[in-house]
């Protein structure tokens, strides 16, 4: 369970990261990109992923992975890209909806693919752990932008992560997922390096500084979520529901208290929906 709780804590952080920087001159492309970059070092010197001696390329064409890296680089970088455009038109809380309720896809996966039994008590916790993400999300409708735009932003969030939350088991489930998730970072960060350049974007150093903060960050989400996974490994829907379900408690706790955010009591009713969630999917 520490995994997990390391997991939400460095997601959290990540999301308190992108509400800080708004007071800077950050560009957030720029910021993961360089992000990438952090990770990518991170995954090299504290895994040190075993290419069994083959160069990077070689590698690339022969490894029976290479589909999940390759996918994983993918999605990385233009999940942040789709999900930008998703606040444009549809809104921070219908985002944070889609993001999370990935859950969904997620839950189909661990019955579907890795042939979890679902208990009883499982059942009713993810249940409850719906109830819970609507409950921490409401909010009062706002202005939309363009409805079709904001309806594609939104799916590609939501099938996105789910996405992305499934390719994540299936490196855990190989062991020492060090090389797939170094091939991973390397190919979002050269997606990334490549939109900015076609971009013609202007460096900032904020920029850069930021980007170590968002890299040791997302490196670590990442590491302890598969550490979790690997912890959990007959009981994916644990790790998929806690993870988010606590992400969400944490994230609307620190924003009542830290950023002044007003928390309804929907809100209130969710943070305690979601805990006893949580407590149903470990029996």
């Amino acid at each position: 369970m520490h995994f997990l709780i390391l997991a939400i804590l460095c997601s959290v952080s990540v999301s308190v990261l992108f509400k800080l920087v708004k007071r800077y001159n950050v560009t957030t492309e720029q910021m993961v990109a360089f992000g990438y970059v952090v990770a990518l070092s991170l995954t090299y010197f504290l895994l040190t992923p075993d290419f069994k001696g083959l160069g990077f390329t070689e590698y690339v064409l022969q490894s029976e992975s290479n589909w999940i890296f390759l996918t994983l680089g993918v999605l990385l970088s233009l999940g942040f890209i789709i999900m930008s455009k998703a606040v444009e038109h549809g809104g921070i809380v219908r985002t944070d909806a889609a993001q999370r309720l990935a859950l969904f896809l997620q839950i189909i996966a661990a019955v579907v693919i890795f042939g979890e039994a679902i208990t009883e008590m499982k059942t009713y916790g993810v249940i409850v752990a719906f109830f819970a993400l609507f409950g921490l999300l409401y909010k009062p409708a706002g202005s939309l932008g363009n409805a079709k735009i904001a309806a594609l932003s939104l799916a590609g969030v939501w099938l996105i992560w789910g996405t992305t939350g499934i390719l994540f088991k299936i490196i855990a489930l190989q062991g020492d997922g060090g090389v797939s998730l170094f091939m991973s970072f390397a190919c979002a960060m050269v997606i990334m390096f490549t939109y900015l350049l076609i971009k013609r974007t202007q460096w900032t150093a904020p920029s850069l500084l930021a980007g170590i903060v968002l890299g040791v960050l997302n490196f670590g989400n990442i590491l302890f979520y598969i550490k979790a996974h690997q912890f959990y490994k007959e009981s994916p829907t644990i790790v998929y529901a806690t993870m988010d379900v606590g992400v969400i408690c944490l994230g609307t706790i620190i924003g009542a208290f830290a950023f002044k955010e007003r928390i309804s009591k929907v809100n209130i009713a969710g943070i305690a929906l979601g805990i006893l969630a949580i407590l149903l999917l470990r029996l």
